[in-house]
């Protein structure tokens, strides 16, 4: 039963049991400051027993708290932070997956009160400073310095958060780039610095595998469209990323009317993973609520995509991929999309995320765990 999604797969060359990874998801479960808490460890160990081949710790700051979306966004530019991700690491890896962190900055997202950005462009009612060149150079130093901070965790990959708006993203976005040296105006300037950054991690860290979180439209009418994450995907492969995660959305068009209809649907992200697929040999891995084990399965076999990314149905259901595997997906606790995104409602509130699908007896376990 789904022979492919339990195939084996190879991605920089290191072998993933399956087709499944968990995709990162920002459930602010760090302890105040970034540390690796209890609670952020319990979460992953259950992650990493669930029986997906890899999986993605979300969004570690590579520059806090300037580059942090809040005070509990994990922390990879400090070694002081260095013990705890360590034992995240190999509490991932225990359970039998291979383990990837995510490293980003947040750009005119941080948590702060004068956020800085590619451009002076207005977010939220809040206007960022626009970045200098020196500027740039620092924090393509930074994500270097912490991307070696993951190999040296014990990771087996790292990620750049190229997604969800943040800094790369905000390089690449004709509606948040405006400016008018070399690295605005064509698309060739805006995705000079998210290369250069890709360029300086692999220098740092050689032969580690460096994936990419990939934005691949930001559904905002002067947003970035497919047609230029398309060439940009291709730049990316031939920058040579082990992987490209593609999703699609901002902060600012997540919330349109439109766009929560669309994400209501099941694999509503897949089409835009397939057409990155296509301009690509580098895996390409998709997610975007894909619910059953069928949808996956008939994901891998058209070759929409190399991998599956599992976020909140992971998280709502650790069970997931052994209920899959099983034939008991009958017994799946599932995401509902008619709950109005309470999860991520509480963590735009800067608040710990909880499912409302959640057991009275799961939910008072992590009540208790929660610092």
């Amino acid at each position: 039963m789904y022979s492919h999604l339990f195939s084996a797969f190879e991605v920089g060359g290191l072998k993933l049991k399956n087709r499944l990874t968990m995709a990162p998801l920002y459930l602010g479960y760090a302890g105040k400051g970034g540390t690796v808490s209890r609670l952020l460890t319990d979460h992953y160990r259950l992650m990493g027993q669930s029986g997906v081949a890899m999986v993605v710790v979300e969004n570690a700051t590579v520059d806090h708290p300037v580059g942090s979306g809040s005070d509990r966004t994990l922390r990879a530019d400090t070694d002081d932070n260095l013990e705890g991700l360590k034992q995240l690491a190999q509490t991932i890896k225990q359970g039998g997956a291979l383990a990837c962190l995510q490293i980003n900055h947040a750009g005119r997202f941080a948590g702060i009160s004068e956020p800085v950005a590619p451009s002076a462009v207005e977010t939220f009612g809040r206007m960022p400073k626009a970045l200098n060149k020196s500027e740039l150079k620092l924090i393509r130093d930074r994500f270097a310095e912490a991307a070696l901070r993951v190999r040296n965790a014990g990771f087996d990959m790292v990620e750049l958060h190229g997604g969800t708006g943040y800094l790369l993203a905000q390089f690449l976005s004709p509606g948040t780039n405006k400016r008018e040296d070399e690295y605005g105006g064509s698309l060739e300037n805006r995705q000079r610095f998210a290369l250069e950054v890709v360029a300086s991690v692999r220098d740092a860290v050689k032969d580690f595998p460096v994936g990419y979180r990939f934005l691949a439209d930001e559904w905002l009418p002067q947003g970035l469209k497919l047609e230029e994450s398309k060439l940009f995907a291709r730049n990316l492969a031939d920058a040579g990323v082990a992987y490209i995660s593609v999703m699609g959305g901002t902060y600012e068009s997540f919330f349109l009317p439109e766009i929560v209809e669309k994400s209501k649907k099941e694999g509503y992200m897949t089409d835009l993973a397939a057409a990155i697929k296509k301009e690509v040999s580098v895996p390409v891995i998709t997610a975007g609520r894909i619910a059953t084990g069928a949808l996956a399965e008939e994901i891998i076999a058209r070759g929409d995509a190399d991998l599956i990314g599992l976020a909140r149905p992971l998280w709502t259901d650790p069970e997931w991929p052994e209920k899959v595997r099983q034939g008991r997906e009958k017994d799946i606790l599932h995401c509902d999309p008619e709950c109005g995104d309470t999860c991520i409602q509480l963590v735009m509130k800067r608040k710990p995320a909880f499912c409302v699908r959640w057991s009275h007896e799961k939910m008072k376990t992590w009540k208790a765990k929660f610092e």
